[in-house]
């Protein structure tokens, strides 16, 4: 009862005083979610970021730190088409070692007029 009694005693106090209160923009979130990091892996199996040439030991730990900076880390793999399909699966690897389970693999898809 005495929780109501000062309630009620406040919204008195408050009807009291004619306050027009502030008005603010929607909130908004002060950084965004990260973007995608970009693996570009060459026909030769060299992978790179931004392109800055990486080994495998470097990419891990690249990769390790991104996903300790934001756990829902993204990967996006970019292979070359006549590659040896071992570097991607190394470069998934990797991924799955730094605990990164986002990653998709880039792809070009045929225009209708084109042969699979």
């Amino acid at each position: 009862i005495i929780f109501f009694m000062v309630g009620t005693r406040f919204s008195e106090i408050e009807q009291q005083y004619d306050i027009e209160l502030p008005t603010a923009s929607a909130v908004e979130p002060m950084t965004s979610l990260p973007d995608s990091i970009v693996l570009n892996v060459a026909r030769t199996g060299e992978v790179r970021i931004d392109g800055q040439l990486l080994s495998l030991a470097e990419l891990q730990s690249r990769l390790e730190t991104a996903r300790k900076a934001y756990s829902e880390q993204s990967v996006l793999i970019r292979g070359d088409g006549e590659g040896m399909y071992q570097s991607i699966v190394d470069v998934m690897d990797i991924c799955h070692k730094a605990q990164i389970h986002r990653f998709s693999l880039a792809f070009q898809p045929h225009l209708s007029g084109d042969a699979p």
